[in-house]
């Protein structure tokens, strides 16, 4: 028996494969999820032999209310149920959110009240960051003068020059009594053993997020927190774009211009964010934090013109797809206009849909790209939506002074959204994310007037000549569009 499985040791093993094959071709169809991803898989497993188990175990399988996402239920905590009682729109909130913003954009709130229990502020102050300079001049004056506590949750934390010297204020802080917790994605950040003995030494409580192993890799390198958070006394808070990285701040020697935006909060919204950063560091330290009132305290801002902010969060922790939901919503909702700056533009059938089908109905739907991608792969998979957008009349241009990072989006004269979440595949279904939207008009206001200054640095897209690229380029986007859920 064992002489005839040594001279047969090919076919047997192809047997062997096939037998799974059938399996998880099974499993496969039981899921009922996309047609194309379902029957890409089946092709694969089909004509791949061990290499399509292969893909399938590292990319196709779902892990949304899989058990290593499960929640911890902080939300069930008594106070935070109490914090988020305190927002409920009463029926005259109602009418006054729907006289000035209009039901269309209310269904944006419902959408997100319904999916994650997201709550709407009124009492908020927005500052705008354009670009890293301003952001991290701002962070530093607003950790410096932290009193009681310090939260960051990055998905790039590297400890170059400009993340070393935010090493040496939050390990000063610490010094000084202030509790600073540290979350940092392990795949995307770069810290040194050293600087985290600092960390550590002088008290700082650092975790990096599903650290991967090459044992224990597998899923794990598809499910990264992409978010950037950062909640200071439970009073302040920064969510966008812009990682810890001197690559994101052009006052350093960088290769290239670096385009980003971020927002930086105060009030009620800031609440949302420490939700969110507590979420994950129950997970990342597998603890459970104590719930104490100085962590979302009730002060709110001095401020003349209070904006109204609702977060979104996704990941593979949520039932539904949050920020890809909220989105899609938002770009139907749309009248007149839609300016959208991402650096990935890889957006699946349903947001490509609502694009296209809104610029054929009259509405002014604008794209910034980059020029040219930090990805060669995610360059040609962009670059291969382009003409369908062309066609359906979306204008697209290309940022050519420098990578253009921002990941924004303008809707009509009501609604502006800033946050972590590219265009793409990985955002919308795999990365753990987090965005502001912002229901006001000055803000509004603020943004397409950013957004007009960026096209000034961009080369338009015109339709006559990108039909005209050869054929091999489309080639290569064609089959890097492929791929697309894996860039």
């Amino acid at each position: 028996m064992w002489a005839f499985v040594e001279q047969n040791i090919w076919l047997f093993l192809i047997g062997i494969n096939y037998i799974l094959v059938i399996f998880f071709s099974g499993l496969i169809l039981l899921k009922n999820k996309n047609p194309v991803k379902t029957l890409s898989f089946l092709f694969a497993l089909a004509v791949l032999p061990f290499l399509g188990m292969l893909v399938y175990y590292f990319f196709g399988q779902d892990y949304r209310k899989s058990k290593i996402f499960e929640k911890k239920y902080i939300f069930d905590n008594e106070r935070i149920r109490t914090w988020r009682k305190n927002f409920r729109l009463d029926q005259q909130a109602r009418e006054d959110f729907v006289g000035q913003f209009g039901e269309g954009v209310f269904k944006i709130y419902k959408l997100l009240k319904n999916n994650e229990k997201a709550v709407l502020t009124f009492d908020n102050k927005a500052e705008i960051l354009v670009n890293g300079e301003q952001k991290f001049e701002r962070l530093r004056t607003d950790l410096k003068a932290a009193k009681n506590h310090i939260h960051l949750e990055y998905f790039v934390l590297f400890d170059d020059e400009l993340g070393s010297g935010i090493i040496d204020i939050l390990c000063e802080k610490a010094k000084e009594g202030v509790a600073v917790r540290l979350v940092y994605d392990d795949v995307g950040s770069n810290i040194s053993s050293k600087n985290k003995k600092k960390l550590t030494a002088n008290g700082v409580e650092h975790f990096p997020f599903m650290p991967v192993l090459f044992s224990n890799s597998t899923s794990k390198l598809n499910y990264r927190d992409h978010r950037k958070i950062v909640v200071i006394d439970g009073a302040i808070g920064y969510v966008g774009g812009i990682n810890l990285d001197k690559k994101y701040d052009n006052t350093f020697k960088n290769e290239r211009f670096w385009r980003d935006t971020h927002l930086r909060v105060e009030g009620g919204a800031v609440g949302s964010l420490q939700s969110s950063f507590l979420l994950s560091w129950n997970f990342a330290s597998n603890d459970e934090m104590k719930i104490e009132e100085k962590l979302f305290p009730k002060t709110p801002p001095e401020n003349e013109r209070p904006v109204a902010i609702q977060m979104a969060a996704s990941g593979p922790d949520t039932d539904w797809a949050n920020i890809m939901e909220a989105m899609f919503c938002a770009i139907n909702s749309a009248r007149e206009r839609v300016y959208i700056t991402t650096p990935y533009f890889m957006p699946n059938d349903a947001i490509l849909t609502a694009l296209t089908t809104s610029a054929r109905s009259g509405v002014d739907v604008r794209v910034i790209v980059p020029y040219e991608s930090d990805s060669w792969a995610a360059q040609y998979a962009s670059d291969s939506y382009i003409e369908q957008c062309l066609e359906s009349g979306i204008r697209i241009y290309r940022y050519t002074k420098g990578f253009v990072h921002a990941k924004t989006m303008v809707i009509d004269d009501r609604l502006t959204i800033i946050g972590t979440a590219n265009l793409d595949y990985r955002s919308f279904a795999l990365n753990f994310e987090i965005n502001a939207l912002i229901y006001d008009r000055d803000i509004n206001e603020q943004m397409e007037a950013i957004f007009r200054s960026d096209l000034i640095e961009c080369d338009l897209v015109d339709f006559e000549r990108w039909k005209k690229r050869g054929l091999r380029r489309k080639l290569v986007e064609s089959f890097s569009r492929l791929w697309a859920p894996l860039l």
